[in-house]
């Protein structure tokens, strides 16, 4: 794949990466096309772009760290654009708000791309894990939202509850609560926002696209039980699809046996279109 760095107007970091027409596809390009081979699912010539997709990566990551699952992405067909977020990788801002203040950032980054490179902005769809999964929520439930399909990995239904069970589970019952507070306080403290204001699942409960929600079965930073709520709260009439992989912790969620991303390349050439 061809990748290509720029920067939005507002500073944020990207990088755009392209299909290769003609290219030769490395060991995950191959493998993701062998999978979808093996379920006996449709594939175009490598090289040929049939939408783009942006990419919100989690807590302590950086647009970089994304470049392996862009690889496997484009190797089916798509165009992928990887974004720092706010207090992430080279981004000039140091403060993140989980969304709340970051809801426009996807569609933005889009368009600029768009502009830049003169593609068509659609068909779109939207990608985030972790943290970014809950940027991506507070995306896709904005009224105009340019998506067309939603992927959620790893992700929680509101934040202050998802940190003090994680927070219990690292100190203790007794004392993981009151740290919980204390970490909660020096946020709003440095932010103004406070812990209770992050609430992916009222995004959830807006959205009209098609959204796929992956979790590991064995995740410790963010339990299943959030995901399995934040799941819960999307509309009963759209498509949805919850995944579980089994074993997985947070940090290995991507890198088991599981075919997690011929599932998403599925869905995401099923829906973006």
């Amino acid at each position: 794949m061809q990748i290509e760095k720029f920067a939005l107007a507002d500073g944020t970091p990207c990088l755009m990466c392209l299909p290769e027409p003609g290219g030769k596809l490395g060991t995950r390009g191959q493998t993701i096309r062998e999978q979808f081979a093996a379920r006996k699912l449709p594939l175009s010539p490598v090289g040929q772009v049939h939408g783009t997709l942006v990419l919100t990566h989690g807590r302590k990551g950086r647009k970089e760290d994304y470049l392996p699952i862009a690889e496997r992405l484009c190797a089916v067909g798509f165009r992928c654009l990887l974004p720092d977020m706010p207090s992430h990788g080279d981004h000039p801002s140091s403060l993140i708000y989980y969304g709340v203040r970051e809801a426009g950032l996807p569609a933005q980054v889009l368009k600029e791309a768009a502009d830049k490179y003169a593609f068509a902005p659609q068909p779109a769809g939207l990608l985030g894990m972790s943290m970014g999964g809950s940027v991506a929520m507070h995306s896709a439930g904005q009224p105009e939202a340019p998506w067309k399909a939603l992927a959620i990995i790893s992700s929680f239904h509101a934040f202050q509850p998802a940190m003090e069970l994680q927070a219990s589970r690292l100190a203790g019952s007794w004392l993981g609560r009151p740290w919980a507070a204390g970490a909660g306080w020096i946020y709003e403290w440095k932010t103004g926002l406070a812990l209770g204001a992050i609430q992916p699942h009222e995004y959830a409960a807006r959205l009209k696209i098609p959204t796929l929600i992956f979790h590991g079965t064995d995740d410790k930073v963010v339990p299943i039980e959030s995901g399995r709520k934040l799941y819960a709260a999307l509309p009963e009439g759209i498509e949805k699809q919850w995944v579980e992989i089994p074993s997985a912790d947070h940090h290995n969620v991507l890198i088991t046996e599981f075919p997690v991303y011929a599932t998403l390349a599925s869905w995401m050439l099923t829906h973006v279109k």
